[in-house]
C-alpha cells in the first residue's frame, strides 16, 4: 500500500490561523513548509494505532522525468513496500513551483498518484475525492446528477462531466482526477473514485463492493 496524500498547505493554514489559501507562490510553499511535518506526524500517530510503520517520500517531476532518479526513488519504494512501510507521499510543495500556479490547472497529486501507481506497477488506484464518484454533471449544482458507475473510455463526454474547479484548499478538480484516470486505463490498469468521507470506503473497494466509479480498460 502506497498513499498519496495533499494537506501540507492546509495543515500550515491551520497553524498559521489563516482561512484563505494565499494567492502568492512564496506564501504557499512557506505553508507547505510549516505543514508537511506536522501532516506525518498526524499519519504516524493515526497509522502507529494499528502498529503500522509509515514514511514520507517527497517527489517533484524532475525526480520522475531523469531516469537515473527515477530508478533511484523507485528503489525505495520497493524496500519500503518488502519492509511493510507505508510510503506517505506527496509532491514537494516548498520547491515544486508547477502545482502552485493557479493559472496552469496543474495535474498535482491526482496525476502524481497516477505516475507512482504506475512506477510501482499497482493493481489497483483509490482516488478518493468529497463526492461519490463522477457524475454526468456537477451533483453540489444539480439535484438530478446521476452516477457513472463504469468508465472504460475517456472521451468528450466523460471530460465534459469531469469540468475543472477545484476546492479553496487544492489545486485540482475533476478534471485532473480524469486525467489521472485516463493514464491508467490506457496502461491497463484500474482506478476507482469514491468518496473518502466514509471511513470504511478503502476496505470496502478492496473487497469487491461496487462503490463510486470504477475505470478500466475494456
Amino acid at each position: 500500500m502506497v498513499l498519496v496524500s495533499s494537506g501540507a498547505v492546509g495543515v500550515g493554514l491551520a497553524n498559521m490561523g489563516l482561512v484563505q489559501r494565499p494567492k502568492q507562490i512564496p506564501e504557499q510553499q512557506a505553508l507547505a513548509a510549516i505543514g508537511q511535518s506536522q501532516l506525518m506526524t498526524i499519519y504516524q500517530q493515526r497509522f502507529a494505532m494499528y502498529s503500522q510503520k509509515t514514511s514520507q517520500i517527497l517527489l517533484t517531476h524532475d525526480v520522475l522525468t531523469y531516469p537515473e532518479s527515477r530508478k533511484n526513488v523507485l528503489n525505495t519504494f520497493n524496500e519500503l513496500l518488502k519492509w511493510k512501510v507505508i510510503p506517505v507521499v506527496n509532491e514537494n510543495d516548498t520547491v515544486a513551483v508547477d502545482e502552485m500556479d493557479h493559472q496552469t490547472s496543474f495535474g498535482d497529486n491526482d496525476w502524481l498518484s497516477a505516475v507512482v501507481a504506475s512506477g510501482i506497477d499497482a493493481d489497483l488506484l483509490i482516488v478518493l475525492s468529497d463526492i461519490d464518484g463522477l457524475f454526468d454533471k456537477n451533483p453540489k449544482k444539480y439535484a438530478d446528477a446521476n452516477l457513472i458507475s463504469e468508465v472504460t473510455e475517456i472521451n468528450e463526454k466523460i471530460t465534459g462531466a469531469a469540468g475543472g474547479t477545484g476546492s479553496r484548499f487544492g489545486t485540482g478538480g475533476m478534471a485532473t482526477k480524469i486525467k489521472a484516470m485516463d493514464r491508467m486505463i490506457n496502461e491497463g490498469r484500474k482506478a476507482v473514485l469514491a468518496n473518502g468521507k466514509r471511513p470504511s470506503i478503502i476496505f470496502e473497494i478492496l473487497n469487491g463492493k461496487q462503490i463510486g466509479t470504477l475505470f478500466h480498460k475494456k
